[in-house]
């Protein structure tokens, strides 16, 4: 079976490409910068925005895993954050559907509700939040990434893909998540936007080579994250400090995660491997 992987080079790409070719996918990897060449099968260097170019990489595929993507509001200025990511997302969707690529994934965010990096400190309406959650925000990032799984709904609709939207909290292993984890831990509130959601790297790639198999049609948009927080006080106390107005729909005990991942363990037979409060290494 072959998959491309576009934004290949990221740091999520790189665990996709190895985790697939672990499961014996023959991946094509795709980026903007060189991809090491025996990072995988076949590497290809080039902008997802050359239609031309594109197709021929997409082209002979089994299935297409979209993870490029300008990954925040600040890397970049706002028109090209919003333009690049909703017009890859387009294009490469697309071009799936177009030439016969059965299964797409594409990687989406819970910034995609609108809250992680919105100027005016909202609240979900309710938690456990579930993917029915509307967007409510007002920053460009999480605009794209909520544009981008309307994109795939329609793509599904139009060309008969069945397309599998992840949304991730923040990903990391290693330095980048205790990085991550020290600057939560001395300041929760913080993280109060990405309500203390994360995923560690390895398990996200494993919850890409999940979406990939899954038996499903259409287009799904699935939470994906690890069971328990980023923080060190328990969710309902800083729920309760951060978000007084968000209504509890379940509780929320010890250290669990204010995400439903409900969709994640039934459609996917996905669940996390790796934890750091259990001690594991990051």
């Amino acid at each position: 079976m072959k998959v491309l992987v576009t934004g290949a080079g990221g740091q999520l790409g790189r665990e996709v490409v190895f985790r697939l070719r672990e499961e014996g996918w023959s991946v094509r990897a795709f980026d903007r910068v060189p991809v090491a060449p025996g990072a995988a099968d076949e590497v290809v260097t080039g902008e997802l925005l050359d239609a031309e170019l594109l197709d021929s990489v997409v082209d002979a595929m089994d299935a297409v895993v979209h993870t490029a993507a300008l990954p925040s509001p600040n890397v970049a200025p706002h028109n090209e954050v919003f333009g690049n990511n909703v017009q890859a997302t387009y294009r490469v969707l697309d071009a799936a559907g177009r030439l016969g690529v059965g299964r797409a994934v594409s990687v989406s965010s819970l910034s995609a509700l609108g809250i992680a990096f919105s100027e005016h400190r909202l609240s979900p309406h309710s938690v456990p939040v579930t993917e029915e959650h509307p967007f409510i925000g007002d920053d460009v990032y999480g605009l794209s990434k909520y544009l981008g799984e309307i994109t795939a709904d329609a793509a599904a609709r139009r060309w008969g893909t069945a397309i599998v939207s992840l949304r991730f909290p923040f990903v990391g292993a290693g330095d980048r998540l205790r990085q991550h984890l020290a600057r939560v831990h001395h300041d929760p509130g913080f993280d109060r936007g990405a309500l203390w959601g994360w995923i560690d790297t390895r398990d996200a790639a494993r919850a890409v080579a999940a979406a990939l198999t899954a038996p499903l049609t259409g287009h799904t948009v699935v939470n994906v994250a690890a069971p328990d927080t980023s923080a060190l006080e328990p969710t309902a106390e800083l729920l309760r400090r951060y978000h007084p107005r968000t209504r509890f729909d379940a509780p929320l005990d010890g250290f669990a995660v204010p995400f439903s991942t409900r969709r994640a363990g039934e459609l996917l037979g996905f669940t996390t491997q790796h934890s750091w409060r259990a001690g594991q290494p990051v």
